[in-house]
C-alpha cells in the first residue's frame, strides 16, 4: 500500500489497481446509511419530537429556526455526498459497458466512451440506432431475425440538418442476402 497525493492506493491480488480516498469511502458509507429505512424513521421521529416540543417553546422564532437550519444544513451536505456516490457509480457503469462493447465480437468500438461526445454526435448515433431498431422490427414482422451487427456509419463531415437520411451499406445483410440467393 502506498500513498499518492492523499489517495490510498492498493494493488489487488490479480494486479489491478484499486484506489480509494477518504471522501469516497465516507460518502459511500453515508449514502448507504442515508438510504436505509431506519434512517428515515429516525428523521421522522426527530421531526415529530420537534413538532411536539413547539408548545414548550411557545412556537417561537428560535424553535422554527432550529428545524429550518437543521434541515437546510443536512440537505446541503447530503447533496454533495450523494452526488459524489452517483458520479462514481455512473463512471463505473460506463467503464463496464465500454468493456462489454470492446470485448464483444461484432460490437462497434465507435460506441466506446460515447458519453463524452457532444449533443450533435449523440443525436446522430441515436437517429442511426432508431433506424436500426425500426429495420429490426420490420424484419421481425416479415418473419426475419433481429439479431445482427449492422454497419454503423461514422460520417463526421455530414451536415445533419441538410442531409437526407440514406440507408447505409450493411455488409452483414449483403452476406446474408448472398447466402439466400445461392
Amino acid at each position: 500500500m502506498t500513498r499518492l497525493s492523499g489517495v490510498r492506493t492498493c494493488v489487488a491480488d490479480k494486479g489491478s489497481l484499486v484506489t480509494k480516498n477518504w471522501f469516497s469511502q465516507f460518502s459511500t458509507m453515508l449514502s448507504t446509511m442515508a438510504g436505509r429505512p431506519v434512517t428515515f424513521v429516525i428523521a421522522a421521529l426527530l421531526v415529530v419530537i420537534w413538532a411536539v416540543s413547539g408548545p414548550l417553546f411557545h412556537f417561537s422564532d428560535t424553535w422554527q429556526l432550529v428545524i429550518n437550519t437543521s434541515t437546510t444544513i443536512v440537505t446541503f451536505l447530503m447533496v454533495f455526498l450523494i452526488q459524489n456516490t452517483q458520479n462514481r457509480d455512473t463512471a463505473a457503469m460506463q467503464i463496464k459497458l465500454d468493456e462489454l462493447i470492446r470485448a464483444l465480437a461484432g460490437a462497434h468500438n465507435a460506441l466506446l466512451d460515447l458519453e463524452e461526445l457532444d449533443e450533435k454526435d449523440l443525436t446522430r448515433f441515436r437517429k442511426r440506432y432508431e433506424q436500426l431498431a425500426d429495420e429490426a422490427r420490420t424484419a421481425l414482422r416479415a418473419g426475419g431475425t433481429d439479431t445482427d451487427s449492422p454497419f454503423v456509419e461514422d460520417d463526421r463531415n455530414a451536415n445533419d440538418d441538410a442531409q437526407q437520411h440514406q440507408p447505409s451499406r450493411d455488409p452483414h445483410a449483403e452476406r446474408k442476402q448472398d447466402r439466400r440467393e445461392s
